[in-house]
């Protein structure tokens, strides 16, 4: 899968997270920082939209331990191989 497309299961995923909040969805870039950057996430919906992207690619970039990352650009490119 493509950078784009784990990017577009990012954003998916993130405008849920944020429905299911009552918040209004926010529009992400690659550049967008995940947390702290305006978008309404914290790091419990942070974990979960980790969870859900090992599901949907079928492999976990964290099992040898936490790779540090701040954009949603940055988090797509751990998943593309």
């Amino acid at each position: 899968m493509s950078e784009q497309q784990v990017f577009e299961h990012i954003s998916t995923i993130v405008t849920r997270i944020l429905s299911d909040k009552g918040q209004s969805p926010a529009t992400l870039t690659p550049s967008t920082e995940l947390l702290g950057g305006g978008v309404g996430i914290d790091s419990l919906d942070l974990a979960m939209l980790v969870r859900e992207l090992e599901e949907v690619m079928g492999f976990d970039p964290f099992e040898n331990g936490f790779i540090e990352f701040r954009t949603a650009g940055e988090l797509a490119k751990l998943y593309v191989r």
